[in-house]
């Protein structure tokens, strides 16, 4: 399975502090907000990423990451010319598929929760092994801001709506997607919706429609942000900022990550470590590379 990070679109909701830098690169606490998405596909197993930006902004992407090898990735970068939905992606990165199967998400979207790294993983391993689609929900109070999955009593998806005026239920669905490798082919024959976008909910209606949807709801135990708004991006780096104050581990640290996942090793991590001596991010991995009691 490959991995694309969406990164592109306009962030009118976040104006004027997208003028300087695009909304992925706005901090969230003490990190990139694109690290955060970043270390959801490396806990999930994956190596080889795309990143889809705008033609100003795919630079500083390229800049900060490289080709991702010091992570023990390898990092793609691809232009989208102008925002025309999720579904896009996988047209816009239908080469680096190749065909293979894919988790697509979203640069804005946090997400955090004890077991999480385990349920990214079975539900990679049910996409590598038997197809399909996979997505996650989440439960909130508006969920007319957001793709909202319907289900029955036995958790069971019973419809998906995009910005529904009238939502079927508080379930959103999160900027999260795994799908097999029919998906560019699938993203080719979505229709722009009224609001003239390629919607990833006519991509999920197509295996819900197939009987190859699933979705997983999540339960209390995590926490999901969508840090497109001024009061969500608040919120989420308030939240980091309160875990990691109080356990002393960081949320979204790449570098870990990819310790912890062995995609590098110790020696690499403390040379990582070592230009980053002068701030705190940097002794806080030193101190991972030397506390094997450490975990993320």
């Amino acid at each position: 399975m490959k991995g694309i990070i969406l990164a592109g679109g306009s962030a009118t909701r976040l104006y004027p502090v997208t003028l300087p830098v695009c909304k992925q690169l706005l901090p969230v606490y003490d990190k990139p907000m694109v690290y955060y998405p970043l270390s959801i596909l490396m806990l999930s197993g994956i190596r080889e990423v795309l990143i889809v930006s705008t033609p100003k902004d795919i630079g500083r992407f390229e800049e900060i990451f490289t080709d991702g090898s010091k992570l023990g990735l390898s990092i793609s970068y691809q232009v989208q010319e102008k925002p025309r939905g999720l579904s896009d992606a996988f047209v816009v990165g239908e080469e680096f598929l190749g065909g293979e199967s894919v988790m697509m998400i979203l640069g804005d979207n946090i997400l955090y929760g004890h077991g999480l790294t385990k349920l990214l993983q079975q539900a990679r391993a049910s996409i590598d092994e038997h197809g399909g689609a996979h997505n996650f929900a989440y439960y909130v109070n508006d969920p007319e801001r957001f793709g909202v999955i319907e289900f029955n009593d036995r958790d069971e998806v019973l419809s998906i709506e995009e910005k529904p005026l009238k939502p079927k239920s508080n379930f959103a669905s999160l900027g999260l997607y795994m799908f097999d490798g029919q998906a560019a082919e699938i993203a080719r024959s979505v229709q722009p919706s009224p609001r003239g976008e390629l919607e990833i909910t006519s991509m999920l209606e197509h295996y819900l429609k197939q009987q190859q949807l699933r979705v997983t709801p999540l339960g209390r135990g995590f926490a999901w942000f969508d840090a497109g708004t001024h009061d969500s991006l608040l919120e989420a780096s308030e939240f980091v900022a309160t875990i990691e104050k109080r356990t002393g581990l960081k949320i979204g640290c790449i570098e870990e990550v990819a310790y912890y996942m062995k995609f590098i090793s110790q020696a690499e991590l403390s040379q990582l470590a070592e230009p980053l001596m002068k701030s705190g991010y940097g002794h806080y991995l030193k101190k991972v590379a030397q506390d094997k009691a450490l975990r993320i």
